[in-house]
């Protein structure tokens, strides 16, 4: 009769023992899953080695490799702007001629009389220059960063030191 008076708290704990018995079951389903599939065991950490072989990062020698010819030829080009660029301002290098639509694009490069700038990474749109939303500092005269576009075709990148305006040599990736 005591429970006919008081009809919210009998919900209430009813509630609460369904809860707990959903709970209960729940956890037991996962138990008997992990055991049955074997997660956790070293079956299951034999099979990561080829698990994780099947995600790559580029290697860094081949990306140094790639931009130390590219920076090298650059002062013996013999064109000004080029001369320029590694003696006095901003020099760029993409370490990927062409990707995949959101494949990653690293660009790479040197300033060094721009120590400490922001560096703002710039790509050519309908014939003028439009800030892309990536921006970097320089550190110990160069500077690393990387883009991601699904803008097919060729992508032209630049950077331009947020104070002072200098621009470096544009890059081009194909993409798609």
């Amino acid at each position: 009769m005591d429970t006919e008076n008081r009809p919210v708290l009998t919900g209430l704990v009813a509630l609460v023992g369904v809860a707990v018995a959903i709970g209960l079951l729940g956890g037991l389903a996962v138990l008997v899953g992990v055991k049955v599939t074997g997660i956790g065991e070293s079956t299951g950490a034999s099979a990561d080695p080829s698990a994780s072989a099947t995600f790559r990062l580029p290697k860094p020698s081949e990306t140094s490799t790639e931009t130390v010819p590219e920076e090298a030829t650059e002062p013996s080009a013999g064109a000004e702007p080029t001369s320029e660029a590694p003696a006095t301002g901003i020099s760029l290098s993409a370490s990927q001629q062409s990707v995949s639509p959101m494949q990653q694009i690293d660009l790479t490069g040197t300033y060094q009389a721009g120590e400490g700038a922001i560096l703002q990474v710039q790509r050519m749109e309908n014939g003028a220059w439009s800030d892309f939303p990536v921006t970097m500092s320089v550190s110990g005269g160069t500077f690393a960063t990387y883009v991601q576009t699904s803008r097919t075709g060729p992508n032209e990148f630049r950077v331009v030191d947020t104070d002072s305006d200098v621009v470096s040599n544009e890059v081009t990736v194909t993409v798609g």
